[in-house]
């Protein structure tokens, strides 16, 4: 995979290792603070959530103010559910989309009225449908995605309320019964967005891709005020996903050779 393939080309991970700050001098980015230990560095770049990544330096190098992310119109969020099932099912495919509620009706409660969705849309993905080695024999493992406003509250109540309307809409659709077998469940939403990533309002997939948002109307790759520090991923150029995230890893590679 991608750690293997770092790996291979000379990159260290270093794991459990939380950035506390990016120390600058003289205009210039000089090195990271990672558990309260000192890391001196030619250049630094971040692919943390980009808003996070400039909490870590002093007000005065930072380029982008609280203001101008709060104006900002991001992605969803996600309510997820990771769910073992203890049998095969039926009428499923890999990829499977349940757009049976109105979609302009959750769309506006993601965008214009943000809160928690009425009747809302969801996805689910059993890669066990196509890889076997996904689940244990004779089993079956999915994923469930409710897209969500960001920086919604975010309850265990909650949580269970929306898996409870999900699976139910699911059994309805597929016509079969799987609540008495799943043996597995475990749920994400926005605080552990904040939580494992660092994202802002908990977000899922960066800033929406509107008119105003693209191309050189995102973040920049390169800081304006401090040398030798860069971004990359989804909050910057092009955009949000995976393809265009790693397109922004050699778009930024690029750009700091050139410099």
């Amino acid at each position: 995979g991608m750690k293997a393939l770092a790996e291979s080309l000379g990159v260290n991970i270093h794991v459990n290792a939380e950035v506390e700050k990016i120390v600058v001098e003289d205009g210039e980015a000089k090195a990271l603070i990672v558990n309260s230990e000192r890391k001196d560095s030619d250049i630094i770049l971040s692919g943390a959530d980009y808003h996070h990544s400039e909490t870590l330096l002093d007000e005065t190098y930072r380029q982008y103010s609280e203001d101008y992310w709060k104006k900002k119109t991001f992605a969803p969020s996600s309510l997820l559910f990771y769910v073992g099932f203890d049998k095969k099912l039926k009428n499923i495919n890999h990829h499977n989309l349940f757009f049976d509620t109105n979609f302009e009706t959750h769309a506006e409660e993601i965008y214009d009225d943000p809160k928690w969705p009425k009747d809302p849309l969801f996805y689910v993905n059993f890669p066990s449908v196509t890889d076997p080695f996904m689940a244990p024999e004779n089993c079956e493992t999915g994923f469930f995605l409710i897209p969500i406003a960001p920086d919604l509250e975010d309850t265990e109540q909650l949580r269970k309320q929306y898996f409870d309307i999900i699976i139910n809409r699911f059994e309805k659709r597929t016509n079969q019964s799987v609540q008495n077998n799943i043996i597995f469940k475990e749920s994400f939403c926005v605080k552990d967005f904040k939580k494992e990533y660092n994202s802002y309002k908990g977000n899922a997939y960066g800033m929406a891709n509107t008119l105003m948002q693209t191309a050189f109307l995102r973040p920049k790759l390169k800081s304006k005020k401090v040398k030798d520090l860069y971004f990359t991923g989804q909050l910057t150029v092009p955009g949000p996903g995976v393809p265009p995230s790693l397109i922004s890893g050699k778009l930024v590679a690029d750009l700091i050779e050139k410099n």
